[in-house]
């Protein structure tokens, strides 16, 4: 089989477990600490047992056919990966949303390694027929669904990628802070932040927003007609102000909107500290949103490509 992958990269994220051992020195204190709250630590190990069996099962049987390293998810801003690279994510759907967004349009092999916890929405393979996905890539002849990213620039040069949704606000429950442009129009917002969102996120923080919405008209008007959540496409984003107030200096009336490839959102930072941007809810993942940057909001040049089966 000719192929110009010189080795496969394996991404992880540490388990439950693993984590809990980390921050109680051994898995007795762990232990300790989850029962004596009335929790059921054998959830944990089960949990983990699972996976270890799943993650050893992958790295053998890609050890058959392409050399390959293990990269733990706290490491991927920092990796370096090339197109001589194949990608296989064992973990969970936000693994591979956070995988993604690091590794520059390499097709992503997204294996679930606990079908009966894990929904696996972005997981279409298992350990035990992922390698024929390894070998079509390989071989140039997989199929993938590219799925497109958010983009966050910044005005210093500095840019977020987001496979699902990107936060701009505040680093807390204080209101943020700035000027906010759509369209030709501008306002000066005070809110509790801007949702950004994908196709691939509308089904997540997105649609937690619409629920809460459309409480709001049922118990207004019980006889309003539910308005639906818009479909996406692939190349489109939807922004959604947080609770935005209107006073004597703010405005509350671009609240919402489609960003396409040609409208992107640009926001100015009205705060001295603690403005943030980060992606995915993962709140380590992020770009300082403090006063004198502007951001501006799009879609990004880059896709992320899942193989499928």
């Amino acid at each position: 089989m000719s192929s110009g992958i010189d080795y496969a990269i394996l991404v992880r994220n540490k388990t439950r477990l693993e984590q809990l051992i980390e921050r109680f020195n051994t898995q007795g204190q762990a232990r300790f600490y989850i029962e004596s709250l009335g929790g059921e630590f054998a959830d944990y190990e089960q949990e983990h047992d699972q996976f270890q069996e799943s993650f050893s099962l992958v790295q053998r049987r890609l050890s058959s056919v392409v050399k390959n390293k293990v990269v733990e998810r706290a490491f991927l801003p920092s990796f370096l990966f090339s197109s001589k690279h194949l990608v296989v994510v064992v973990g969970q759907d936000g693994l591979v949303a956070n995988t993604a967004k690091y590794v520059n349009g390499i097709p992503i092999i997204a294996v679930n390694p606990d079908p009966e916890r894990y929904d696996g929405v972005l997981l279409p393979f298992t350990p035990e027929d992922f390698l024929r996905a390894v070998e079509r890539v390989m071989a140039g002849k997989h199929k993938v669904r590219e799925a497109a990213l958010a983009e966050a620039r910044l005005n210093d040069g500095q840019r977020l990628l987001a496979f699902n949704d990107l936060f701009i606000g505040a680093a807390s429950h204080v209101s943020a802070r700035y000027r906010i442009g759509y369209l030709d129009e501008e306002e000066s917002h005070s809110s509790s932040g801007v949702i950004v969102s994908t196709k691939s996120g509308s089904t997540g923080w997105l649609s937690s927003i619409f629920n809460m919405t459309a409480g709001m008209r049922r118990y207004l008007d019980p006889d309003e007609e539910p308005v639906p959540q818009p479909v996406l496409a692939e190349n489109e984003l939807m922004f959604v102000v947080r609770e935005a107030f209107q006073s004597k200096r703010t405005q509350a009336g671009i609240t919402t909107g489609i960003l396409g490839e040609y409208e992107p959102l640009l926001l100015e930072s009205f705060m001295p500290s603690n403005g943030v941007i980060f992606s995915d809810g993962v709140e380590t993942d992020f770009l300082q949103f403090n006063a004198g940057a502007i951001a501006t909001i799009g879609v990004a040049p880059e896709k992320a490509r899942l193989v499928v089966k």
